[in-house]
C-alpha cells in the first residue's frame, strides 16, 4: 500500500476521480500527471509501482506513454494500466502489443478498479 503510484490524465476531474478511489482503496503514495510527457519526466525521475495512464491525451498519447516506458531500459517493468473510453478491439489490441499490463474502461468503481490492480500488482 506504500507503492508510489503515477496517475496520468488531461482532465483534472478524471485525476481526483482516480485518485479518491485509490485513497478509498489504502493507497497514500500518489503523484499525477496531464500528459505523457510530463508522467515520463517523473517516471525517470523517481521509483514508481504503478503507472494508471488515460489513452487520449495531447502532445503524448497513453499508448505513446506506454511504448516509451516499455522502451526505457530502467523503465521497462514498470505496470502499466491503461483507464479510457475507448472500449475498441483494435485499441485493446495496440494496447497489449505495446506491453500494457491490464486496460480499464470508463466508467468504472472502485472494485473494477482494485479487481484490475490485483490482477496487476497481487492482493491487497
Amino acid at each position: 500500500m506504500n507503492m508510489n503510484i503515477l496517475i496520468v490524465d488531461d482532465y483534472k476531474t478524471m485525476l481526483r476521480i482516480v485518485e479518491s478511489l485509490l485513497r478509498q482503496l489504502g493507497f497514500s503514495n500518489i503523484q499525477k500527471a496531464t500528459d505523457g510527457s510530463a508522467a515520463l519526466k517523473l517516471l525517470r525521475e523517481g521509483a514508481f509501482g504503478l503507472v494508471l495512464s488515460d489513452w487520449n491525451m495531447e502532445p503524448m498519447t497513453g499508448l505513446e506513454l506506454l511504448k516509451q516506458v516499455r522502451a526505457d531500459a530502467g523503465l521497462k517493468d514498470t505496470p502499466l494500466i491503461m483507464i479510457t473510453a475507448e472500449s475498441k478491439t483494435e485499441n485493446i489490441l495496440a494496447a497489449k502489443e505495446a506491453g500494457v499490463n491490464n486496460y480499464i474502461v470508463k466508467p468504472f468503481n472502485a472494485e473494477t478498479l482494485k479487481q484490475k490492480l490485483s490482477a496487476v500488482v497481487g492482493q491487497f
